[in-house]
C-alpha cells in the first residue's frame, strides 16, 4: 500500500530543475507526480516515477543527492468535502499530515492525492478501516 517517492535536493538556480527532468527523460523514465518546495537557496523536488530504482541510479550518476521515502496514494472523492472526510478520519486517530500533493491522473471518478504521514502504517490502517481506497504502488506507477 505504500508508494516509493524520490526526493532530490536542488540548488535554487536557473536550469536546476531542467537538469533533473532531462536526465530522467534521456533514461526513458516517466514522471507520474511531482511537488517542488523551495527556499532562497535550495529546493526539494519530490517525484513519483515509473521506475524508482533506475531514476535513483540515473540521478545519482548525474551528481544529485537523492533520497527515497514512502508515501501513500489515496483516492479522494471528487466532490465538496471529499478531502475533508479523509482528513477528519486521520485527525480523529491522531495522524498528522506532513505534506501532500495532487496526482496528475484520476482513478475512475476520484482524484488521487499523495500524502506523507508521521505514522504511515497507522494512517493506512485508519484509511482502510474508514472505507477509503489506498492505492498500491504498482497501480500508481502505471496511472
Amino acid at each position: 500500500m505504500k508508494v516509493e517517492q524520490i526526493s532530490i535536493f536542488l540548488e535554487n538556480k536557473p536550469g536546476g530543475l531542467s537538469s533533473v527532468t532531462k536526465a530522467l527523460s534521456d533514461a526513458g523514465i516517466n514522471i507520474r507526480a511531482l511537488s517542488l518546495a523551495d527556499t532562497s537557496d535550495f529546493g526539494i523536488l519530490r517525484l513519483i516515477v515509473d521506475n524508482v530504482a533506475r531514476a535513483k541510479e540515473v540521478l545519482n550518476a548525474a551528481g544529485f543527492a537523492v533520497g527515497k521515502t514512502h508515501v501513500v496514494a489515496v483516492e479522494v472523492p471528487d466532490r465538496p468535502g471529499g478531502l475533508n472526510s479523509i482528513l477528519e478520519a486521520l485527525t480523529g486517530q491522531g495522524v498528522n499530515v506532513e505534506y501532500m500533493y495532487a496526482f496528475v491522473e484520476r482513478s475512475g471518478e476520484n482524484a488521487v492525492i499523495i500524502f506523507r504521514f508521521d505514522a504511515t502504517d497507522q494512517a493506512i490502517d485508519v484509511l482502510l478501516k474508514g472505507g477509503f481506497t489506498v492505492l498500491p504502488g504498482e497501480k500508481v506507477y502505471g496511472l
